[in-house]
């Protein structure tokens, strides 16, 4: 849920989520497809409590239309408590509460995942994946984004942290983060971007004024196009693909499947390093960049018949 200035805006986002979606399902190795939900606030309209349960009531029915061919989950602008009523209109919900039977936030495992992304670059650029005494500025202190940033300040890590709400200042201050500006977070002298807030981040305009060494974060989309990564690439920039470093909250949530087993659920977002590893050897044999070597292995991925697939 998120507000566009027009429904092609909104449809557009959702197109390009579903993308990242497919791609990630495909590299986590998840027998999922790749569907992306939206639901457009236009810019004029403040949703009171009653007009925002109407339009996800409204975007229910719509999942439930489609028989199970479409599960959704709690995504930005929507919580647990959102997924709990979307559930009294369909069956095809993931991501409830614990005490209803589902895994509850996906959150906490996103966080992991990054944070497992963020240790994993730093093993192939600085050659330890200890963030002791690294340099991390992190933009947006969403849910994820704080989980993000309390993981490597347990590790040691010096952190800067921004978001376009000025209102979380207090909050980066409380976790022990020096706050910034978003602008100014985004060209710090830093060893590791963590863009954990929305896409399109990076662009023409800004790779050119990056001072860190390695871009990993939770943000979906963050290359405005794939010709992006190339410029990271020159830059001597390594990136992990954001579809990769944020799938934990994915596979989470494909862990309800037949009974959540959290311990299993933590196995498999961990193992987030070792795709990440084989991406960056690929990347390096194949000359070229993160992003083309984790599309191919999405799409050798995607063609492997069910019968072969890793259950989920």
């Amino acid at each position: 849920m998120w507000v566009y200035d027009d429904p092609v805006a909104a449809m557009r986002d959702g197109m390009r989520l579903s993308r990242a979606m497919t791609y990630k399902a495909a590299v986590a190795e998840l027998a999922l497809g790749g569907g992306k939900g939206v639901i457009m606030v236009p810019p004029h309209i403040k949703l009171s409590r009653e007009r925002r349960h109407a339009a996800l009531l409204d975007f229910a029915d719509t999942v439930d239309s489609v028989d199970g061919r479409y599960i959704t989950a709690e995504d930005v602008g929507t919580s647990s408590r959102d997924m709990s009523l979307i559930a009294t209109r369909t069956p095809h919900v993931a991501g409830l509460s614990r005490r209803r039977g589902g895994s509850g936030d996906p959150s906490p495992m996103t966080s992991l995942g990054v944070y497992i992304a963020i240790q994993s670059c730093c093993e192939r650029v600085f050659g330890s994946p200890s963030l002791r005494g690294r340099s991390i500025s992190l933009l947006g202190l969403g849910h994820v984004g704080q989980r993000v940033a309390r993981r490597c300040l347990r590790d040691g890590a010096r952190l800067l942290a921004a978001d376009v709400d000025p209102g979380k200042r207090a909050t980066a201050e409380r976790l022990g983060a020096r706050w910034m500006t978003p602008e100014r977070a985004l060209e710090a002298d830093v060893d590791v971007l963590s863009p954990c807030a929305l896409g399109g981040v990076l662009n023409d305009e800004t790779v050119p004024r990056l001072r860190c060494r390695i871009v990993a974060g939770a943000a979906n989309n963050q290359l405005a196009s794939d010709e992006i990564a190339d410029l990271l690439a020159a830059r001597g920039i390594l990136w992990a693909p954001d579809f990769v470093a944020n799938a934990g909250g994915l596979i989470n949530i494909a862990e309800e499947a037949g009974g959540y087993d959290p311990a299993a659920a933590r196995r498999r977002v961990r193992g987030i390093a070792g795709t990440l590893r084989q991406i960056f050897d690929d990347s390096e044999s194949i000359g070229a960049t993160p992003l083309t070597a984790a599309l191919e292995l999405a799409r050798k991925r995607l063609f492997v018949p069910a019968s072969s697939a890793r259950p989920v």
